[in-house]
């Protein structure tokens, strides 16, 4: 891989900090002066000269139960996002803040995905005039993803994040929803994970987000 992904991995900087590390003479691989763009593997090794001892962050997935307000369970971490107290699911914690806007900011269109029951049969039509957009108050949604699971259930995959959105949305189309998870934010998925409990994430699920957040 190059050399500023392989540091921003690391930690020690962002890819452009890590360019800048070397413009300066400050990285070497296998004890020569780094240039820019290349590139390494495992087998290199790889120094950084002066620099600050890599911040070590913290990423954990939590399955926010049903009837809890969203807070973190531990300490120094802090939830990106919320779920509101009738709604349960994923919930990434984390003591990084340079995800936050990454992940949040409107302007960025990162998929996150849920399992809803409504109170009433949902119509034929309804996974249409979903995924179309739907006017909450006066605003439109974005297009999004639906698919019809049975009856009463529905998968929804949303790249926007209003307050409610799901349970206006239905409100909207006269349905009542009982029961709303979410189930992934982008390739972070709940899985079989406990309400109630946590799990740090795994190194191919932590590359997988920071590469796609641009870190």
């Amino acid at each position: 891989m190059r050399i500023n992904r392989y540091l921003a991995l690391k930690k020690y900087a962002t890819r452009r900090g890590a360019d800048k590390l070397i413009e300066v003479g400050l990285v070497t691989i296998n004890g020569r002066v780094a240039k820019i763009g290349e590139t390494v593997t495992e087998t290199d090794w790889v120094e950084v000269r002066q620099a600050k001892k890599p911040k070590t962050y913290t990423y954990l997935a939590y399955h926010k139960p049903c009837g809890e307000v969203t807070s973190s369970p531990l300490p120094g971490l802090f939830p990106i996002g919320r779920l509101d107290k009738d709604s349960s699911g994923l919930l990434l914690l984390t003591d990084d803040g340079r995800i936050t806007d990454r992940l949040l900011n409107p302007e960025h269109t990162h998929e996150k995905e849920y399992v809803v029951t409504a109170r009433e049969p949902l119509r034929s039509n309804f996974a249409r005039q979903m995924s179309g957009g739907v006017l909450i108050g006066d605003y439109t949604t974005r297009p999004c993803q639906v698919e019809t699971i049975n009856d009463y259930t529905f998968r929804i995959i949303l790249t926007e994040g209003k307050k409610h959105q799901i349970r206006q949305m239905c409100s909207a189309l006269s349905v009542t929803v009982t029961d709303l998870t979410r189930t992934r934010i982008m390739n972070l998925r709940l899985g079989h994970l406990t309400a109630g409990t946590h799990r740090p994430l795994t190194a191919p699920e932590l590359s997988t987000l920071l590469k796609s957040l641009g870190l």
